[in-house]
């Protein structure tokens, strides 16, 4: 496709250094990485959150690569020496006066004598996405988008919805944070919503292989960087807010705001919005009709504009989207279709489209009597936990704005099987219940938690860590929680990536002692004769799994989370093979011996 075209068939407005007759570029590739740029290749110098993208347009020139598209505010000079095209302005910052000063020394051409082409935009990260789309022919418009954003549940909501949509006779996609997969194609996920360039890629495959539905977990990092700039979704679902990835996003409202726009920037005008509304604590607990969305949650502050703010699965935050998208929205009928605009669909309040009138969990399953805009009906699941009833209502939601009627719903759900590393379960020969879990938040953790405590252990053990590089002001709340909830808790590694494993350990210990927990070895924690409660620290993980699982007793449940499916572990910047499902095999293995 020659430039003209592309940025046509993106809608993406540039300038250009020159009076150049750009129809004669012809542009089969859209690349943010230089080392994939090439003689037909537009390299996107993107500004990056550690690395200026601009650095590195000699790489892509050496390559071969023509055509350089650029920030307009942030523009290098155009050509050798730091002279411009007429009417090109450079913005005169210290940075960007010391990057064109880099740039001067730059060859103009590329290796085999073609000058380069400089194009500039206003905003090069949503220019990349619509472009890297338009260069596949837009892929997205031809399968049903369904996009999933929140803290936790994204990956649950995903693998209930493929099941729900392969049982009612379609043909899912999956884009998530356990891999990308359709049909019998199953591949690693580096990120859980990929970069544009591989995002359009997937999606113009699975479209060609005859993908009628594309599920994908949209996260906050990749709304606010552009990643899904180019597609809109036919669903949205909204699972819950609680605190996350404030290393990136600073406070709750700016991590809010980046939510939003899966609703606001992303969403068709007549798409259905999903979400799912918190239920009361004390509902949960016993059962009953669910209530206001406002839960009973652990108050902390974090300095960021979040202080005495209420910290469960949603506080306030599905209220306040609700609160902005309801002037958009027509109310739903019964076949899930409203007469205009946009379709909100609240799942789990007392005034929603879909409501809880009873329920009911145990290890069993989840058996839920619902009514709304689709009348009484009875949903069961084989999962465990209350938490899980939130994702089924969000699933459910999603369903019936699909136009699938209750009885397809109930009956592609109740078939829907497990999720690897969320609430697996692994039971011992001699009766200890083994749960490995991905929660790494303190909203997850605390559901978690309490899930398993109403399964009445002997004993309640966790064993947690902190991952390196990441929310740092989690890491005591986490242990508070942890400490209140479970009866022993062992302190281990997650993914310290460049910290140190100690650090992070002592700033979640100090949640603990916050609470009055005590230090004491593992050993008498967990001897037989001894009914402690307290915690400990071991570093190794495979460690701390070994010890704890070869000094359970019959009614002990244990606890592994904060990696859940992952199967690597990233210590000193080096990634090595571990998975906590295997590690308790292996240890399960060894104890029958």
């Amino acid at each position: 496709m020659n430039v003209t075209a592309l940025f046509k068939a993106a809608k993406v407005d540039y300038s250009v250094d020159s009076g150049r007759n750009l129809d004669d570029l012809t542009v089969t590739a859209v690349t943010a990485d230089s080392r994939r740029a090439g003689e037909d290749s537009l390299f996107v110098a993107l500004m990056g959150t550690k690395v200026d993208g601009r650095e590195y347009i000699a790489d892509a020139r050496t390559r071969g690569c023509r055509v350089v598209l650029t920030g307009r505010r942030n523009n290098l000079p155009l050509r050798a020496g730091g002279t411009t095209a007429p009417g090109t302005t450079i913005t005169t910052t210290a940075a960007v006066d010391t990057a064109a000063a880099v740039d001067q020394k730059r060859p103009a051409i590329t290796p085999d004598g073609h000058e380069i082409l400089y194009l500039t935009t206003d905003n090069p990260r949503a220019a990349f996405g619509r472009l890297c789309a338009a260069l596949r022919g837009f892929p997205a418009r031809e399968m049903i988008m369904i996009g999933i954003t929140g803290t936790n549940g994204k990956t649950t909501s995903a693998y209930l919805l493929e099941e729900l949509i392969r049982f009612n006779g379609g043909e899912p996609g999956v884009i998530g944070t356990i891999n990308y997969r359709y049909r019998d194609q199953v591949v690693p996920a580096p990120h859980t919503t990929p970069e544009p360039e591989s995002l359009q890629q997937l999606l113009r495959e699975m479209a060609n292989a005859g993908v009628t539905h594309v599920i994908m977990e949209v996260s906050s990092h990749a709304l606010d960087q552009g990643r899904v700039a180019g597609i809109l979704f036919d669903v949205a679902l909204f699972t819950n807010l609680s605190r996350e990835h404030l290393d990136y996003h600073g406070n709750m409202q700016s991590y809010f705001t980046c939510k939003q726009r899966l609703f606001s920037h992303h969403l068709k005008p007549q798409g259905a919005a999903v979400v799912v509304v918190g239920r009361k604590q004390e509902d949960i607990d016993n059962g009953n009709r669910t209530g206001n969305g406002h839960g009973h949650g652990y108050e902390s502050g974090n300095g960021n504009g979040n202080e005495g703010e209420r910290r469960n699965g949603n506080e306030n935050w599905s209220q306040r989207l609700i609160a902005v998208l309801q002037p958009l929205a027509t109310p739903a009928d019964e076949s899930g279709r409203g007469k205009a605009a946009l379709r909100l669909f609240r799942c789990g309040g007392d005034r929603g489209e879909l409501q809880v009138l009873t329920s009911r969990s145990s290890l069993a399953g989840i058996e839920a009597h619902l009514t709304g805009v689709a009348g009484q009906w009875t949903l069961r699941s084989t999962m465990v936990g209350n938490f899980n009833l939130d994702n089924l209502l969000g699933v459910a939601g999603v369903g019936l704005a699909l136009g699938l009627n209750v009885e397809q719903i109930s009956a592609g759900l109740a078939n829907a099987g497990a999720v690897p590393g969320r609430l697996e379960r692994f039971t011992s020969h001699h009766g200890v219940e083994v749960f490995v879990d991905y929660a790494h938040t303190p909203d997850a953790l605390a559901q978690v938690l309490r899930t398993l405590r109403r399964l009445a252990p002997r004993r309640l053990i966790t064993i947690f860590g902190c991952g390196g590089d990441r929310d740092r002001g989690k890491r005591p709340l986490m242990g508070k929680i942890a400490a209140s909830l479970a009866d022993i808790v062992i302190l281990t590694s997650d993914n310290p990536r460049s910290e140190q494993s100690s650090a992070i350990i002592a700033a979640i210990e100090r949640g603990l002692l916050s609470v009055g927990s005590q230090r004491c070895r593992l050993e008498c924690l967990l001897g037989a004769a001894n009914m402690f409660k307290g915690y400990d620290l071991v570093v190794s993980r495979r460690q701390a799994i070994r010890d704890t699982l070869l000094r359970t007793r019959p009614g002990d449940v244990v606890l592994i989370c904060g990696k859940g499916h992952e199967n690597t572990q990233t210590v000193g910047g080096v990634s090595s093979f571990f998975d906590d499902r295997q590690e308790v095999i292996r240890e399960q293995l060894a104890i029958l011996a």
